[in-house]
């Protein structure tokens, strides 16, 4: 055991080049280094030149066997099958992020079925979101990287610093082989095919009775640009999952409002949203006579605004400067710099925007004074003729918890309610609390009346409510978008770019090299590319015929399938 030790170490060739441990061809003259392989006949391994990888260490370490674990190519293959197996089952229901306002804890099994439920549970629901997707990415983008460095670095010293002159085994035993005679003087024979080759396109090096041409070296590192190209793609699809660099949410926005978009510096109004449908006569026939409403066409009115001062004081207004109008419809977003804005969806149900309640007194019914109630920014304090009214508490959706006290029950503004603190004539010092609901429809559910005189221990004097509906003000729709930030876009797109640039340069080009030596008037020719070898033969038979050597290019076929 340990001579064998001792005989794989000592990888000097006869040559006198030392190889380093691992190396199977000899880096100077490509002579084979192993004893087995000098006895054999069979065409040479020309996989990276037989040059020595990290990955073919003897005894390897704890990092060794990480990398040799990393740099296997069928490690990859197995990495990218399970990614696209993940990306696969992702695709089976609907993933969360694409619905709106639902509960998934509940949406899935109650629209699928217990397959949903199982779904949901498993957490594939989230499948490009979860730990496992990303840690397949981030897997595979370590194979190419390893991959590549184990085997890119090995072929360019084995490509950049090629010996002309090659050892005879080496030659025969190439793929495309040819020995015989040839007249005159060797270095004067190989000066006159020289010609042939360069016309051809080969780049020829001469060594005395030695010989190399060689041409399109540059499509052997194809499949590492290739490799360079996914590493930018995956590192960029990696980079949309940090903070400010990618953004895919959906918003609502009444109809005459002014929102500011979640972490931007954007703020976004729908001046007018419109909704066009189809009559009974332009419908599909599955749809005509069916009592449904199908929608041809959904128009936002959109202004864009970005923030130039006061951004974060809430205490005062912001400034806004329209950086962009739009109309837009579905497959025409709005965009602006990094922003993207579709249309989604749109909801046709009136939305209480603001109301302007007068104040009256009970007895006497004479209308006191009248103040402008916006229902999401109510002010905090307002004059209402002799009277002070202070905003105590503000409930979007009212409802009552489990002790019969007041709370708001989601943020959304399904049933506002506002709890002032009235002050002035005629009325206790410490004042009277008093309830609004500025919808009719909650008054009469909850009992505005019978809150407010139990509150007050007794019968309130005074009221406030809406004198007509010209004292209401709706937004008559919602348009639903699709709010898009994508910082990382750009480098998908050069990744994508050179993934393109090294299939071309994989495809379409071979590396050929062609190898001669003279000896005592025979030549022996040896070859070899990457691939199309039938091409290599026939230009090989074309030089020869120009040097007067008429050889049938199917008998340069040494065999052998390796490449």
């Amino acid at each position: 055991m340990l001579q064998e030790v001792i005989a794989f170490k000592n990888t000097k060739c006869e040559c006198g080049h030392q190889n380093p441990v691992g190396t199977v061809l000899c880096e100077a003259c490509g002579r084979p280094l192993h004893e087995g392989d000098r006895e054999s006949n069979e065409v040479l391994e020309m996989r990276y030149d037989g040059m020595a990888r990290r990955s073919q260490r003897a005894n390897p370490n704890f990092i060794d066997r990480i990398w040799n674990f990393f740099s296997s190519v069928k490690v990859a293959v197995y990495l990218i099958i399970l990614t696209l197996l993940g990306s696969m089952l992702g695709t089976i229901f609907p993933q969360e992020n694409t619905f709106l306002n639902i509960d998934p804890s509940t949406y899935y099994k109650e629209t699928y079925g217990t397959w949903g439920f199982v779904y949901y549970k498993l957490g594939l629901t989230h499948t490009y979101e979860s730990w496992w997707f990303i840690l397949l990415l981030v897997m595979i983008g370590a194979s190419l990287v390893i991959c590549s460095l184990d085997r890119v670095l090995p072929l360019y010293k084995a490509l950049s610093k090629q010996r002309i002159l090659k050892h005879m085994q080496f030659l025969t035993r190439q793929r495309v082989v040819y020995q015989g005679p040839v007249a005159g003087e060797a270095e004067e024979w190989l000066q006159q095919v020289s010609g042939p080759m360069k016309k051809r396109g080969y780049r020829v090096h001469t060594d005395g009775n030695a010989l190399l041409a060689e041409k399109y070296r540059f499509s052997r590192w194809g499949p590492y640009v290739i490799h360079i190209g996914l590493i930018i793609f995956l590192l960029a699809v990696l980079a949309r999952g940090l903070p400010g660099m990618k953004m895919d949410q959906h918003m609502s926005f009444p109809e005459g409002e002014i929102k500011p978009i979640p972490n931007t510096p954007y703020y976004f109004e729908n001046e007018k949203f419109t909704v066009e449908f189809y009559t009974q006569d332009e419908m599909p026939d599955e749809f005509r006579n069916k009592g449904k409403m199908l929608a041809k066409l959904f128009n936002t009115q959109a202004t864009l605004y970005t923030c130039t001062a006061n951004c974060n004081d809430p205490t005062k207004e912001p400034k806004l400067e329209a950086v962009a109008k739009h109309n837009i419809q579905v497959n025409d977003p709005l965009e602006y710099k990094d922003l993207k804005v579709y249309q989604f969806d749109y909801d046709l149900t009136p939305v209480l925007r603001s109301v302007t309640p007068s104040l009256f007194d009970v007895k006497t019914g004479k209308e006191l004074g009248s103040f402008k109630l916006d229902i999401k920014n109510p002010q905090r304090h307002y004059a209402v003729g002799d009277y002070n009214l202070e905003l105590k508490e503000k409930y979007n959706d009212f409802g009552l918890d489990e002790n019969g006290r007041p709370v708001t029950k989601t943020p959304n503004p399904n049933a506002p309610a506002y709890l002032f603190l009235i002050k002035g004539p005629n009325l206790p010092a410490e004042g009277m609390q008093y309830i609004y609901f500025p919808k009719e429809i909650d008054k009469q559910r909850f009992g505005q009346d019978a809150i407010n005189d139990k509150m007050n221990i007794g019968s309130v004097p005074l009221t406030l409510h809406v004198k007509g509906m010209e004292n209401v003000d709706f937004s008559m729709a919602t348009t639903y978008l699709n709010i898009r930030v994508d910082k990382v876009m750009p480098f998908v797109w050069i990744g994508a770019a050179i993934v393109m640039l090294g299939l071309v340069l994989g495809f379409y080009w071979q590396h050929r090299r062609i190898w001669l030596r003279i000896d005592d008037g025979i030549l022996t020719l040896g070859a070899h590319t990457n691939k199309n070898w039938f091409g290599i033969r026939r230009e090989i038979s074309a030089i020869l015929k120009k040097m007067n050597l008429d050889v049938d290019e199917k008998s340069l076929d040494n065999g052998g399938k390796q490449a």
